[in-house]
């Protein structure tokens, strides 16, 4: 059974209206305000699922696929009617919450979000940063105040922080510019993030060897660039993607190449010689950084029998 159970939604917090502007569908309305200046504003996710495979259980001598039921020790399967909330408050010791007990617990939703803090921007730890919506003005009308909020945040540097109430939660969010709109960003409560200071200590404290400390800021210097998401991709997913494709389509083995380190392992080279030759590598005389280790040999094709 769960530790906790969050109040179930209403039917208002899961329909969402479409933007008066026609824009994308919004997951929250309401008023976004600073001092006495207030902004009808829609809020809508910043980020979408990506289109990975799902793994779905088969059960093999049927192939039919794995369903999960709720069920109950020495009672089996149970209806959904039967299930109750409840919070574990000790070993096997739970206190049950019924529905009209959750709702009354539910704080009330002024569909109004009040800027009361400002932060220099980057003041904020990205540990803190929980998931990203993108906030938009609702309505022609509210352009003018919504871009004036908005270039007062860029021209001073600041964040916005505030609090609001969606689908029955509540959150504590930051503000932002972000390219001709803003950028909400929830945030983790205090409860919610672990103290980095404790998890470090058992690290030993030394300092850098000087030489080796150049040596590793030069080759960071060489391998600054700007950052392109593009430029990276799920390898994982990609793979995942061309087998399922070639195992649907041809039905046949598939052969999968893999590596494996030489025997006794790799050779342990020198840090001031591996950075020198990763600077060296960046600067583009490949030559010059070969390792002396042996290279990996290509192990046996393996192959998988379609099914």
């Amino acid at each position: 059974m769960p530790r906790s159970s969050r109040p179930r939604q209403t039917a208002s917090d899961k329909t969402a209206k479409p933007s008066s502007s026609g824009g994308p569908r919004p997951i929250w309305t309401g008023t976004l305000r600073l001092s006495l200046v207030s902004v009808p504003v829609i809020l809508v996710p910043a980020t979408q699922s990506s289109s990975h495979l799902a793994l779905h259980q088969i059960h093999g001598p049927s192939g039919k696929r794995i369903r999960y039921d709720k069920v109950a020790p020495g009672v089996g399967s149970v209806d959904a009617d039967d299930i109750e909330k409840a919070v574990e408050v000790g070993r096997d010791r739970y206190v049950v919450l019924s529905d009209a007990e959750l709702d009354s617990l539910k704080i009330e939703a002024k569909r109004t979000l009040d800027l009361v803090q400002f932060v220099k921007e980057g003041e904020i730890d990205p540990i803190w940063f929980e998931r990203p919506y993108y906030l938009l003005p609702d309505g022609g009308d509210a352009e003018e105040p919504y871009g004036v909020i908005r270039d007062a945040l860029r021209k001073s540097g600041k964040v916005g922080i505030g609090q609001f109430v969606m689908r029955n939660r509540d959150y504590v969010a930051a503000l932002k510019p972000c390219g001709d709109g803003m950028m909400l960003e929830t945030l983790r409560f205090a409860d919610e993030v672990k103290d980095a200071s404790r998890i470090f200590e058992p690290i030993k404290r030394f300092k850098a060897d000087p030489e080796l400390l150049d040596l590793a800021g030069e080759l960071i210097s060489r391998k600054t660039a700007d950052f392109n998401p593009d430029a990276f991709h799920d390898r994982y997913a990609e793979a995942l993607k061309a087998l399922v494709e070639a195992k649907a389509k041809h039905e046949r083995f598939v052969e999968v190449e893999d590596e494996e380190l030489p025997s006794g392992g790799a050779k342990v080279i020198d840090l001031v010689e591996a950075l020198k030759r990763s600077v060296r590598a960046a600067s583009g005389d490949e030559k010059a950084s070969e390792p002396k280790a042996e290279s990996p040999k290509p192990a046996r094709a393996r192959k998988a029998k379609a099914s």
